[in-house]
């Protein structure tokens, strides 16, 4: 290598090295802000403040993601009396973490006192929810670059093949199939919302003074299928219309 490429691979290796040493400083930085906002949010709960507790943990998750954060800023919004928002937050989660058990018991309860449905899911929808959401994309990743090394690897480095070779390799393709259904699932759930406000107008046409063919309950979930300006069609138990984007939000944050 000629002294100027030299040069030039020592500048891209001290830039990248200063690019990922300001990110993780920016991380840390961020996750001890979100710890913070944990905490101070947890004391405001135990001292009965929930409006304040759930400020808290909103500006939590807001800069640092976790089922715990949205579990307990349910349970805040809860005792507030805002099912909408307690029912997002609780299927937040689940989002991140499917084995929350204490938001999966929230989640009944909550729906069994406001007399509401939890949301049908597709087979491959329900495979999604064996793992958490982030999880899939690594597994589907890795096991396809194992399989395709497996392959490919032997025949650079001239070893010669093995049987073990051939069994990991096809090992991380069937892994790799059988996670298809899975990601699947997880863009198919990521179009299901959560109505935030009571009686919320479910309307013919997406404009304010259009017809209201029913009206839904804080905390229902609804599909979305399109978007219109400010409104969405949703898919509900009650019908297909058109919803106020603003009333409603996406699990999938």
């Amino acid at each position: 290598m000629s002294a100027p490429a030299q040069r030039i691979v020592k500048m891209l290796c001290v830039a990248l090295g200063l690019f990922v040493l300001i990110a993780s400083n920016d991380l840390r930085a961020s996750e001890n802000s979100a710890r913070d906002l944990f905490k101070r949010g947890s004391q405001a709960y135990a001292d009965g403040d929930f409006e304040k507790a759930a400020s808290r943990f909103l500006e939590s998750a807001a800069a640092s993601p976790s089922s715990g954060t949205w579990h307990n800023l349910g349970d805040a919004e809860w005792q507030l009396g805002r099912t909408g928002p307690a029912i997002l937050a609780w299927e937040r989660a689940l989002w991140m973490n499917p084995y929350n058990t204490n938001a999966h018991s929230n989640l009944r309860f909550a729906r069994k006192a406001k007399l509401l449905d939890s949301p049908e899911l597709t087979w491959f929808e329900i495979c999604s929810t064996w793992l958490p959401v982030n999880a899939w994309p690594w597994i589907a990743g890795l096991s396809l670059w194992v399989a395709v090394a497996m392959v490919i690897l032997p025949g650079v480095f001239r070893l010669p093949r093995a049987g073990w070779h051939q069994a990991v390799a096809a090992a991380g393709l069937a892994i790799f199939l059988l996670s298809i259904p899975a990601l699947v699932g997880i863009q198919s759930r990521a179009r299901i919302a959560v109505v935030l406000q009571r009686n919320t107008n479910l309307r013919l046409t997406p404009t304010a003074d259009a017809q209201a063919l029913a009206h839904l309950a804080a905390g229902e979930t609804v599909r979305l299928e399109r978007e219109r300006g400010n409104y969405v069609y949703a898919r509900t138990e009650a019908g297909a219309g058109w919803i106020d984007r603003s009333q409603i939000a996406l699990i999938a944050d």
